[in-house]
């Protein structure tokens, strides 16, 4: 027995260095989404090509175990795969490749170019599922971050490290607005996610925003709708990671998501297809663990850092807000815009509700005069927003209501405020300038 094990050792010895034992097995079961092959030792999240019928190798995610059988999610569902067709392990699907040449490109879920440009040079790696911070150890949320929306800068100020959820239904100017925050934000870089979004839409936003001086410090990781539910989840992993990494450099990186409810709906797909009890809604448990894991691992670093500040997109489906993603979100978020169908109606643009909408630090990081400059412009909206039918109906006089008359009148200079061209730039200075003229403060 000894001479054998002897044996096997300088065999194990005489492989080059360089060389790595390769890991594979068969498929036993296959249903056209999840592959059941004979187990070999992998983790959950490691990438495996399976042979196919048409020679080129399909590729799945493991997902667990099961008698002692690896599971695997299939990255294109509906694969010509056969009993007993060959699993190998390629990855252990944990890392990014992450780099400064990831600026001014655009990425798939795995990191592969989608621009038709030479893969990029990222020669350093960062965890997909990013790296767990002291929360006592991050720094404060307690500057000013300049997000060239009037509306936001003045009424709804933002702060570096800070994480906003966009709660909107469809065709209220949702991708207007991150498009708006994308081209005129002061940050050092800009990481968009485009999860599980018409083809069409990823398209004309790379067009739009790829252009001018804030495509060379814009990084955008795209999957669209028809894409696995594990690719979809992937890019949202991939978008968060360069944005930690670029944190981890000194810089203010801005990162939007759109939409962690695409997000969610790619987790629900991938834990009903693994057996897990659908709950409210249809999402399974492990959707509600998903969003505050990846929210959290958004907002200010460590000392010497810079912050991740981020905006996730949440669609309120039939402008329901009291969906469990809407729910779930707003629950861990430092602020939530809602858009207005109503105000999209009358042609207010960008449709933000601000009395429905608040920043949960912006008493923390402006003035006094301004933070109450803006709760009177919170105070002016709503009542002129809540009698404007009544007056519509000739149901209200004149100086029944001091506070409603002043609304009236500063109407016209209210919807100058909040109202913004596309293309239209407003820096902060000028937001605050122009809300203390419309509300009489002093700055």
């Amino acid at each position: 027995m000894n001479a054998i094990l002897e044996r096997i050792g300088q065999s194990l010895q005489a492989v080059p260095a360089h060389q790595t034992l390769e890991l594979e097995g068969r498929v036993i079961r296959y249903d056209g989404l999840i592959v059941e092959c004979s187990g070999f030792p992998a983790t959950p999240g490691a990438i495996c090509q399976i042979d196919t019928l048409r020679g080129a190798p399909a590729t799945g995610e493991i997902v667990g175990f099961q008698d002692g059988r690896n599971m695997l999610f299939l990255d294109t569902p509906g694969a010509q795969i056969t009993a007993g067709a060959r699993v190998r392990l390629i990855s252990n699907g944990y890392a990014a490749s992450v780099g400064a040449d990831l600026l001014g490109r655009v990425l798939d879920a795995e990191g592969h170019p989608l621009d038709d440009r030479p893969m990029p040079h990222a020669p350093q790696d960062w965890p997909l599922g990013g790296q767990m911070l002291n929360p006592l150890a991050r720094q404060p949320v307690d500057t000013v971050l300049d997000v060239g929306v009037r509306v936001l800068n003045a009424a709804l100020t933002i702060g570096r490290g800070q994480r906003v959820g966009i709660i909107a239904g469809s065709g209220v100017g949702k991708s207007v607005l991150i498009e708006m925050m994308t081209k005129n934000t002061n940050a050092d870089v800009i990481v968009v996610g485009l999860i599980g979004e018409r083809a069409r839409e990823v398209g004309a936003f790379v067009r739009n925003v790829m252009t001018g001086e804030s495509a060379a410090r814009t990084c955008v990781v795209a999957t669209p709708a028809d894409r696995s539910p594990l690719l979809r989840l992937r890019s949202a992993f991939r978008a968060t990671a360069i944005a930690e990494y670029f944190r981890a450099q000194g810089k203010e990186v801005l990162l939007i998501i759109d939409s962690l409810t695409r997000v969610a709906h790619a987790k629900r797909e991938v834990g009903l297809a693994l057996g897990e009890q659908p709950t409210a809604k249809g999402y399974p448990p492990s959707v509600v663990s998903l969003i505050p894991s990846l929210i959290e691992r958004a907002g200010p670093g460590l000392a010497g850092q810079g912050s991740i500040t981020a905006f996730y997109t949440i669609l309120a489906d039939g402008d329901d807000a009291n969906d469990p993603v809407v729910d779930t979100a707003r629950a861990i978020l430092d602020g939530h815009l809602v858009l207005s169908r109503k105000q999209a109606q009358m042609g207010l643009y960008p449709a933000i509700d601000i009395p429905q909408s608040v920043s949960r630090v912006m008493n923390d990081i402006v003035t006094s005069s301004h933070a109450g400059a803006a709760r009177k412009l919170r105070r002016l909206i709503s009542l002129y927003l809540e009698n404007r039918d009544l007056m519509l109906m000739g149901g209200y006089s004149k100086g029944q209501e001091p506070d409603l008359d002043e609304a009236i009148a500063l109407w016209p200079d209210i919807t100058a405020l909040i109202t913004q061209n596309s293309d239209e730039p407003a820096t902060f200075d000028d937001s605050l300038l122009r809300l203390m003229a419309l509300t009489g403060g002093d700055r």
